[in-house]
């Protein structure tokens, strides 16, 4: 290690691989087998255990955990790894688990914001550009994909999948997948519409906006189960990737998909 930017009271096993520029402040403590990209910042009390893989300019903050042993009675002390890709933040208080034998690894892609007090099990797989709000509590084995908001509080089962530009209200309790671009809420969890201001702010075009709108409305408004529901997409509306994507996404789900507001 030469970097010149680590506190001598700070606890660093010295077979901690630590690239240019990392900042390590007093009292954090890296264990041995872990790995932190250049520029990255570790937070007095922070905590980065065996197994954990950070990217470059990284900022985890006090009293956050990566790399923790999985909270699963399944795991019997196999090598596994957690990884937070380039630019991710990590909160107060965040706890990133690493995998088990079933995936061997928990990952969380890049430019992510974690929240105080979130957890990330064991096996998880976030995208990139995800906010997982303060104390939301994600299970083992969940799948998120780019551009997902979980407001503060929410509840994800295990296995449960969510989608690209999916919003979540705070409190959610989840335990059916999240088709992709929509907007989630109510109690019991329920379909409440497209996630219009994220798809705007993404840069989606109104022709776009209008396609997931009617495909949407054609799977929740017309009465169709399922089946039904995506020959009828495949009939009525012209493909593009918006289309595929959504069909696949809910072809693809083995826990079904979240109930229309109209069930």
């Amino acid at each position: 290690m030469t970097n010149t930017l680590i506190s001598p009271l700070a606890s660093i096993h010295p077979e901690a691989k630590l690239a240019e520029g990392v900042q390590v402040h007093p009292f954090a403590v890296i264990e041995a087998n872990t790995e932190i990209g250049e520029g990255t910042i570790i937070h007095s009390g922070a905590v980065i255990h065996s197994g954990a893989r950070i990217g470059k300019h990284c900022e985890i903050h006090p009293g956050a955990v990566i790399a923790g042993i999985p909270q699963d009675l399944k795991y019997a002390g196999e090598d596994s790894i957690a990884i937070i890709g380039d630019g991710t933040r990590v909160r107060e208080c965040v706890t990133v688990n690493r995998g088990t034998v079933s995936r061997g690894k928990t990952i969380v892609g890049k430019n992510c914001l974690l929240m105080a007090y979130s957890h990330v099990a064991h096996d998880c797989v976030l995208g990139d550009n995800i906010i997982i709000g303060n104390a939301t509590q994600l299970a083992g084995e969940v799948e998120i994909d780019d551009y997902a908001i979980a407001s503060g509080g929410t509840l994800v089962h295990q296995f449960v999948r969510i989608g690209r530009h999916v919003m979540i209200q705070g409190g959610s309790r989840v335990n059916k997948d999240i088709p992709p671009y929509t907007l989630v809420g109510r109690e019991p969890l329920c379909y409440c519409g497209i996630n219009i201001v994220g798809l705007r702010r993404r840069g989606m075009s109104n022709d776009q906006i209008y396609c997931i709108n009617d495909i949407y409305r054609t799977i929740y408004q017309r009465g169709l189960n399922n089946t039904e529901a995506l020959a009828t997409v495949e009939k009525e509306i012209g493909e593009c990737p918006e289309r595929e994507e959504i069909l696949g996404f809910i072809r693809a789900s083995s826990r079904g998909i979240i109930r229309g507001n109209m069930d």
